[in-house]
């Protein structure tokens, strides 16, 4: 993905606290490398991530280390790579490594993710990201709610 920002917005945004619930969730903890990071989702069941790679400007790692909600994330990596590109931005190329189709929950992170990753984008280019909660994570859960609803009742 293109963004129209340098790498040190990027990663700033992938390594501090109000960089992360600027386009994410609310998270504490420390995002330096070696550090733990605590994400919430509206309730008390934390995504617990370890902060493998914190190299300025190109690329973060971090390592599921718990989430009783989605126990498949366990021992899966979610890595950030920036390139910078010819005349300014960068390029984010973005894996959750072990987040596979045969997994159960595929689908709603990949659609999770789907939304997240363009609110990185959004707020460092614009300083306006679309976080848990804002009005178009909203809209995204209710159609996603709606669409599960119509599915299952034609069934």
């Amino acid at each position: 993905m293109a963004i129209g920002a340098a790498p040190e917005a990027v990663f700033a945004a992938l390594t501090t606290l109000d960089g992360l619930a600027g386009w994410w969730t609310e998270v504490t903890g420390d995002a330096a490398a070696g550090g733990e990071l605590r994400f919430t989702f509206g309730d008390d069941v934390p995504l617990v991530l370890r902060v493998d790679i914190a190299q300025p400007g190109s690329l973060v790692q971090w390592t599921c280390v718990e989430y009783s909600r989605l126990p498949d994330w366990n021992g899966t990596t979610i890595g950030f790579e920036l390139t910078p590109r010819p005349g300014g931005g960068c390029d984010l190329l973005f894996r959750h490594r072990g987040l596979t189709p045969r997994l159960e929950c595929f689908q709603d992170c990949k659609n999770g993710w789907d939304h997240f990753i363009p609110s990185l984008r959004d707020v460092v280019e614009t300083g306006e990201g679309r976080p848990r909660g804002s009005d178009a994570d909203v809209d995204r859960r209710e159609t996603r709610n709606r669409q599960r609803r119509e599915t299952t009742s034609s069934r």
